[in-house]
């Protein structure tokens, strides 16, 4: 498949050599194309920045590995491997990179793959950036997995049926996203990205409790904040809680930070501890 199929720009690093457009990587009887035996991170470039590539490039060998995936490839290489793919781009076009490991073949039991089998490829291509003009939430019927259950510590691609299952029930409402409580109740993210709320002059998120992936793009927030003197504190959170919030907005890869302007009903202002958070990942992204 190129370009013209309605694919953006794409190059894929894939069998030793640089590929432009949609192409085939699996087969009908490719493990992962029918027991989703796959992984994969996402890093983003753009405004002439990679930020974080190198912990993205890490995460994607480490979830390779809870997934019981062989990972063949260093960090060093991916990192290389994506400087090397962005310059096949415009420079001042946004773009989603993202590193891939999947297993090819079956082992003795049909379900489980041979990690001998892993394969791997570099997909880069251009997506923008979400404008922060806000986006509305509320609270999904359902619920992440436990570790007992589904690999939920590693950022696997059977995981992302259930996001999406929530995003669609949260639309047919009339909403653009939905958090997502864990098996107990405790809000664990939003259906794409991990969830801050604000609260007289506090920040607030979810306290990591296994049922979720705490973010590399959170987890650099939290930082950022707290270096500059704002309190973020990691705690469990309920949906009312989140209800009752001064500000709400998002953490993730994908779009960074953006703001959350309505939960259920009730409208919410861009907050100037969103503002701040935005404002300090920008200069972070750009130093």
């Amino acid at each position: 498949m190129t370009i013209g199929d309605g694919w953006t720009k794409t190059w894929t690093y894939f069998k030793g050599d640089w590929h432009e457009g949609n192409i085939g990587i699996m087969g009908p009887r490719t493990h992962a194309a029918w027991l989703c035996s796959v992984v994969f991170d996402g890093a983003r470039s753009f405004e002439g920045v990679t930020p974080d590539l190198e912990l993205h490039c890490a995460r994607v060998n480490d979830s390779a590995r809870k997934l019981f995936l062989k990972p063949t490839v260093s960090t060093e290489t991916w990192v290389k491997l994506a400087r090397e793919g962005i310059l096949r781009f415009d420079k001042e076009v946004a773009l989603y990179i993202r590193p891939m490991y999947w297993a090819e073949k079956e082992g003795p039991w049909v379900q489980a793959h041979d990690p001998e089998s892993t394969q791997w490829c570099l997909s880069i291509y251009e997506a923008p950036m979400r404008a922060p003009k806000g986006f509305s939430i509320t609270l999904s019927p359902y619920r992440r997995p436990t570790l007992e259950t589904m690999p939920v510590d590693a950022k696997a691609g059977c995981l992302y049926p259930n996001n999406s299952r929530s995003l669609f029930e949260a639309q047919s409402r009339g909403f653009d996203n939905a958090i997502v409580c864990d098996m107990l109740g405790n809000v664990a993210e939003l259906a794409t990205a991990n969830v801050f709320m604000a609260k007289d002059g506090v920040v607030f998120t979810p306290l990591p409790n296994g049922t979720f992936l705490a973010g590399i793009t959170r987890q650099r927030v939290i930082g950022l904040l707290r270096n500059r003197g704002v309190t973020v504190v990691e705690k469990t959170l309920g949906y009312p809680e989140f209800e009752k919030a001064d500000e709400i907005f998002s953490t993730g890869n994908y779009s960074k930070v953006v703001p959350v302007t309505r939960i259920g009903d009730r409208s919410l202002p861009f907050g100037p501890l969103y503002s701040k958070a935005r404002e300090l990942y920008w200069e972070f992204a750009h130093s």
